[in-house]
């Protein structure tokens, strides 16, 4: 049970909330290639569970729960630390399994978990229905359903993933799952109520999932216009000691909003191997004039060129931020946003749809955006008042 609890944080904070910028995955063609030596040290235990599993996996190559194990944890890694070569690694440790007749439901959760890694939705839904079909009992295969189908905006199969999830798993588990639907759904007072008071009661719950549950309440506490509440709530989590890119970016974010972008300098400092953190990094530079803010620029430039010329659109959301906030490009901005939305419609994903448009002068490029609002009922005074521009404007609210 902990490790689908850990899992739901990974999904249901990675894969969704912010819409995270990856570069594509390096994926290496023998278990044994070395690229590059990755941020981590080799005494750090996460990395030295991994190479046990792989002297394990070099005696015994046919052992698929070590390749399952590995591929897991690879992606883990991935998740906390922002680095996607972690991903390719992933990628290589199951790809000998994908021939196997009889592949097992760990199997499919993390081809899944890749899958949607690559905004490959459909295909991704499809594995963890046959994870989910093999062990009907375990929750992870349905936390990762709900991930997916939040970050495509339906709702209604959001839900009822997140019902069928709450009938396996802990009361916190499932009661995170729900709220967060809801939060998004028309019903964000009652959905923070309800999620802070089953934060109270489940204080000896994993760390992981505590981390993801307070960054929800810290998000709801900021839509709520209550942004004390979301600052305890961000400043909890960080102090469970648990590393996780989201909660970094979601507490910069918050910063920067609060015009205290040298804390935000503070908070990333070495995180530059991250891109969603590098933004923040650049965006905190160039408002309190860093040093480093042309570098952070330069190297964010580099890596959204280099993907948009592979084809990678996996960037677009950060991409467009970037060329609005930094940059000073709104018309690129509105076209990275407009293609991004087709993909990802989270709220940060219409967030930066209408202020690209709003700064593009081009209202009727938010329409789905706004129409996304109005259909869900989603509560944000941020997003309000961006929807009162571009009504202003001559988009239809």
């Amino acid at each position: 049970m902990e490790v689908a609890i850990r899992r739901l944080g990974a999904a249901l904070a990675c894969a969704l909330a912010l819409g995270l910028a990856h570069s594509a995955p390096f994926t290496p063609q023998r278990d044994s290639d070395v690229v590059e030596r990755l941020p981590l040290s080799a005494s750090d235990p996460s990395v030295r569970r991994i190479d046990s599993l792989r002297k394990q996996l070099a005696a015994r190559p046919d052992d698929a729960p070590s390749r399952i194990e590995i591929a897991r944890r690879y992606f883990d890694l991935a998740m906390a630390q922002g680095d996607p070569r972690y991903v390719g690694y992933a990628i290589s440790a199951i790809a000998p399994l994908a021939t196997r007749q009889d592949a097992a439901p760990g199997y499919w959760v993390v081809r899944g978990m890749l899958q949607q890694y690559s905004h490959d939705f459909d295909a991704a839904l499809a594995s963890l229905a046959k994870a989910e079909q093999a062990d009907p009992s375990t929750p992870e295969p349905m936390a990762w359903e709900a991930a997916i189908h939040m970050v495509q905006a339906h709702y209604p199969q959001a839900q009822q993933a997140c019902e069928r999830l709450a009938l396996l798993a802990q009361p916190l588990f499932g009661a995170g799952c729900i709220a967060y639907v809801r939060a998004a759904t028309g019903e964000l007072e009652a959905s923070y109520a309800t999620l802070t008071q089953a934060l109270a009661q489940a204080k000896d719950a994993a760390p992981e999932l505590q981390l993801w549950e307070l960054t929800r309440v810290a998000e709801m506490a900021l839509r709520l216009g209550r942004p004390d509440q979301a600052e305890q709530h961000f400043r909890r989590a960080l102090g469970l000691g648990v590393t996780d890119q989201f909660l970094l970016g979601a507490y910069a974010d918050f910063l920067l909003e609060s015009g205290r972008p040298a804390e935000v300098l503070k908070l990333l400092t070495g995180w530059e191997r991250s891109d969603i953190l590098l933004l923040r990094l650049a965006l905190a530079g160039k408002a309190t004039r860093d040093a480093k803010a042309a570098e952070w620029a330069t190297q964010l430039r580099d890596r959204f060129q280099a993907a948009a010329q592979r084809g990678d659109r996996l960037h677009e959301q950060e991409a467009a931020r970037f060329e609005l906030d930094v940059e000073g490009q709104p018309a690129k901005a509105l076209a990275l946003a407009s293609r991004n939305y087709t993909v990802q419609k989270e709220p940060r994903d219409a967030e930066i749809l209408m202020r690209t448009a709003v700064a593009g002068g081009d209202a009727k490029a938010a329409q789905p955006a706004l129409d996304w609002l109005r259909t869900n009922r989603y509560q944000d005074p941020r997003l309000d008042k961006l929807a009162q521009e571009l009504a202003a404007k001559g988009a239809t609210r």
